[in-house]
């Protein structure tokens, strides 16, 4: 296998993504959720045979797919289902608005749990529904003989949630931007409560490949009967693999009943994918798992590269311990920049990151950190926050 390889800045600069124009080249860009790998050997020779063959129309019927999602979440998860319950959208907000049509009406209720990725708000918008935001608790957890900050679901308050009337509950696990794994016992206790109040659960899983250790995470639906009752999951290789231009999602219901309803989605929920988008996921999916194992191993090190960056130059902020992906939240709140401090590392120091306050309110005074770039780019960027951070208050 080809290794991983990160080209340089003056070559990402070329690149044609959101990423890469939305800033002007003296700006360092790192808030959009893509990394700066080049994807692997695997896509990249599938898709090149795509288009030699001039074989570039419409997605039609695909069971690869499934078949290839079934088999890598039965290897990587240890979760098998049948492959003819996988679905396929354009995208994850796509398949998570279109599900969710079925099961509420304009001005019903979708619970989120903020500091949240924050498309979540703009699909309860579109849908026309009541967002109910019940918070994280940032607190303390034990972690073996260690106290670690994190942030913990407020069960009580789910509940209330539920009992008012919540239809559909939009979970993010693994979290985004949060970093942290829902555990089982958690995840059983969100499925009893929904099953209890009648709520849909919709988990977007979309981050789930790149959990650095298979032992820390379980599939929403994994957990128990009632998840599998209750829960509709989404995913797509989008992240793990690095192909959200191609356009394709997969949503899976295990339930019979939910199945049903599933049945009654309009067919372009389906045909609006992309044919590249499909073939590329079965390709990520049975074929590119090396590349994938090689990339979490060099993720968990830039997460703990990041750490020790943040630590030594930015002494009064805080990198939250993300256990999946490339997306750091750090807390900045004691350099006194208010509420967005994103916007200052932005303008003064021309380092471009996520700010937190667009999560929810609990992400005021945070920015959101993606390391799935080169340790050059993340030292410069730790370089130009100090600048802001430290240096301009001397």
């Amino acid at each position: 296998m080809t290794p991983i390889h990160i080209p340089s800045l003056q070559e990402l600069r070329e690149r044609s993504s959101e990423k890469w124009r939305r800033f002007p080249a003296d700006v360092l860009p790192l808030p959009v959720a893509e990394m700066d790998y080049e994807i692997a050997p695997e896509i990249q020779q599938r898709l090149i045979d795509l288009v030699t063959r001039s074989d570039t129309g419409y997605l039609g019927p695909i069971p690869e797919l499934g078949e290839a999602l079934a088999h890598f979440s039965a290897r990587r998860f240890d979760f098998p289902f049948e492959p003819e319950r996988v679905r396929v959208a354009v995208d994850v907000g796509a398949a998570i608005v279109e599900v969710s049509r079925l099961f509420i009406h304009h001005g019903e209720k979708i619970m989120v749990n903020s500091p949240v990725y924050q498309n979540f708000y703009n699909w309860i918008k579109e849908l026309h529904a009541e967002c109910v935001d019940v918070p994280l608790i940032e607190c303390e957890i034990e972690v073996g003989a260690a106290r670690e900050r994190s942030y913990l679901l407020d069960f009580d308050a789910i509940e209330r949630g539920y009992a008012s009337g919540v239809k559909v509950h939009f979970l993010c696990h693994p979290h985004n931007p949060l970093g942290i794994i829902f555990t089982a016992d958690q995840l059983s206790r969100i499925a009893e409560l929904a099953k209890r109040y009648g709520v849909i659960v919709i988990s977007d899983e979309i981050h789930s490949p790149l959990v650095y250790h298979r032992e820390g995470y379980l599939p929403f639906l994994s957990v128990s009967d009632a998840a599998r009752e209750v829960g509709i999951a989404v995913i797509s290789a989008s992240k793990a693999w690095n192909l959200a231009g191609l356009k394709c999602a997969q949503f899976v219901a295990l339930d019979d009943r939910l199945n049903e309803r599933l049945k009654s989605l309009p067919e372009a929920v389906h045909f609006r994918a992309s044919l590249f988008g499909a073939i590329a996921a079965v390709a990520a999916f049975k074929e590119s798992n090396a590349w994938l194992d090689e990339i979490r191993s060099d993720l968990e090190r830039k997460r703990d590269l990041l750490n020790d960056l943040i630590k030594e130059q930015l002494p009064k902020a805080f990198l939250f311990r993300t256990h999946f992906g490339y997306l750091g939240w750090v807390d900045l709140r004691a350099y006194g920049l208010g509420d967005e401090p994103a916007r200052e590392l932005l303008t003064r120091g021309k380092v471009a990151l996520n700010p937190g306050h667009t999560y929810g309110p609990g992400g005021r005074g945070f920015v959101r950190f993606n390391f799935g770039t080169s340790d050059e780019i993340i030292e410069e960027a730790v370089l130009r926050m100090r600048q802001v951070l430290v240096e301009s208050t001397h």
